[in-house]
């Protein structure tokens, strides 16, 4: 069911827009951070800014000058001396690059409170892209609406996908179901799937796929305070891990136990080390046949 590139909603014009950016060879961190410089240049431009040096937009966008200019490079765009960056002409170059000239038609796939709160974001528009269509398969949540659109049952993916020229998917469905939505989506003809499900999914080769762990990212987060505040981690306090599901605490306690292994083998070594040492001092203060020596003090 899948379909063929001629059947996507680009014209040939328009898919000629993605295809330099392979053929120029940028480096995939580079295209990570072109929606960096994107969203700094466009706040510049709502301000009526003009131009702007590689080191004030580096700042803007959280990255290095040399950096920004390596990555411009890639883009043919190299400002001009003393005068900077001309920042529309540089917003049509990334967005042009990024594929975000034309309409991408997205749809979302579970559609609780997160899919509501994706469903109403209203920077998708902004950025070059459609909501064509909220599903999910409960059917309490069928027949309702978010942002002014229905949410249709899962069963008309595939003509939804199909009617609609449909290429991105977005999954806000539990973990259990994520892998069988992405499934479906893929071989609906959908290639490229944001994926907001806690769960690593499985895609067959030519499908993209971007996944925002918001759980990783606090933890991450947890780790950065605590080094903040100049605390260590305490084995002995009850920690997340004491609540974690039962293959997360036995593993814990399998390196714990392997901590404490290790250490009493290490404190072993050191008095099996210790010992000869402990003789030969004997062995000096006593005689030959081990009673005290005949030298003594007076």
């Amino acid at each position: 069911m899948g379909r063929s590139p001629q059947s996507s909603s680009q014209t040939p014009d328009q898919g000629a827009a993605r295809r330099p950016s392979r053929a120029r060879g940028i480096p995939e961190a580079t295209v990570a951070r072109l929606p960096l410089y994107l969203r700094a240049l466009t706040a510049l431009s709502e301000r009526s800014v003009p131009t702007v040096s590689s080191e004030e937009l580096a700042a803007a966008a959280g990255v290095n000058s040399a950096k920004l200019r390596k990555d411009f490079s890639y883009l043919g765009s190299y400002g001009t001396r003393g005068v900077g960056y001309d920042v529309e002409y540089l917003v049509y170059q990334i967005s042009r690059e990024l594929g975000l000239t034309q309409d991408w038609p997205v749809v979302i796939v579970g559609i609780g409170n997160l899919g509501h709160a994706l469903a109403n974001y209203g920077g998708f528009a902004s950025r070059g892209f459609r909501v064509a269509a909220l599903l999910d398969a409960d059917a309490n949540v069928v027949g309702t609406s978010a942002a002014g659109l229905p949410v249709r049952h899962m069963d008309e993916l595939e003509s939804i996908v199909e009617s609609q020229h449909v290429s991105i998917g977005v999954i806000t469905t539990p973990p259990g179901a994520a892998q069988q939505v992405c499934d479906r989506l893929v071989e609906a003809g959908v290639t490229s799937i944001l994926n907001f499900a806690p769960t690593v999914l499985t895609v067959p080769d030519g499908v993209d796929v971007r996944k925002v762990d918001l759980s990783i990212e606090l933890q991450i987060l947890a780790f950065h305070e605590q080094r903040k505040a100049g605390e260590e981690p305490d084995d002995r306090a009850e920690s997340v891990l004491d609540r974690a599901p039962g293959p997360v605490r036995a593993a814990a306690a399998k390196l714990r136990r392997a901590a404490g292994a290790t250490g009493k083998a290490r404190g072993t070594a050191e008095a099996a080390a210790k010992e000869p040492a402990d003789q030969a001092k004997a062995k000096t203060a006593k005689g030959g046949d081990g009673d005290l020596s005949a030298v003594m003090p007076a």
